[in-house]
């Protein structure tokens, strides 16, 4: 892959975009539902839970300790605060299930991420969620010698990659930021003046979903796969 001059730092999502991530979510929320289907249908209790998260996520930010305490919060309102010491216990166990999930990366990628370091491009892991969690899959998936920089951030808004932006150094249009959700990885990162790549993932959390009005943007690009990185010659549109 060869870059344009004007871009200086590559940045990396991690979750669904360098490893598996949203599903084990997925499966935990399914094991939910079936903790509380004599109270209420699945749909009715995936709304409760989404709506709860959503609110939750100004206190306890993104991760496996916020998500418990908005199942075990969803859990109570739904019995009308009765639910009782097995199912509270349940919900805690499956939290912890979800603290340690298998490590399984993402197609391509750690080759991917191996020949652009070989190619003497700066990379940077740009995550956000729970510093320990993220911490803990890093570690398992053996990448971390591929970045000159990690960054863990509690949140992805335009001025959180202001402020990672200014910590590397660079102008806005020397970044470019490759994830997997439109809403945390691309409309911020263009809203900054800087370029995005868009990998989507077969999963993805309702809280991440937003209309891609990116779509027609000139630093906006999209691609199928992580792969694909390798055979980009230049940093415009007709590359991709």
């Amino acid at each position: 892959m060869t870059i344009s001059s004007k871009i200086k730092i590559i940045a990396f999502d991690a979750d669904d975009t360098l490893w598996v991530n949203e599903p084990y979510y997925r499966d935990t929320e399914k094991a939910f539902y079936r903790l509380l289907k004599d109270y209420l249908p699945e749909d009715k209790v995936s709304q409760m839970l989404l709506e709860t998260e959503s609110i939750n996520i100004k206190m306890y930010g993104y991760g496996v300790k916020g998500f418990v305490l908005s199942m075990i919060e969803t859990a109570l309102k739904i019995t009308d605060n009765k639910a009782d010491n097995k199912i509270i216990n349940q919900i805690i166990d499956l939290g912890k299930a979800l603290i340690y999930p298998p490590m399984v990366l993402i197609d391509g990628v750690k080759e991917t991420l191996q020949e652009l370091s070989k190619k003497g491009l700066n990379l940077v892991l740009a995550t956000k969620g729970d510093l320990l969690d993220q911490e803990r899959k890093l570690k398992k998936s053996g990448l971390a010698k591929c970045f000159h920089h990690i960054e863990i951030m509690s949140n992805k808004t335009k001025a959180d990659y202001e402020v990672l932006i200014e910590r590397l150094e660079i102008l806005p249009e020397e970044f470019l930021m490759i994830g997997n959700s439109i809403k945390s990885e691309i409309l911020p990162v263009l809203a900054l003046g800087s370029y995005a790549i868009h990998i989507p993932y077969h999963t993805t959390w309702a809280h991440e979903n937003v209309t891609n009005t990116a779509k027609n943007h000139q630093r906006f690009f999209e691609i199928k796969s992580i792969r694909e990185l390798l055979s980009v010659k230049n940093l415009n549109r007709a590359a991709f």
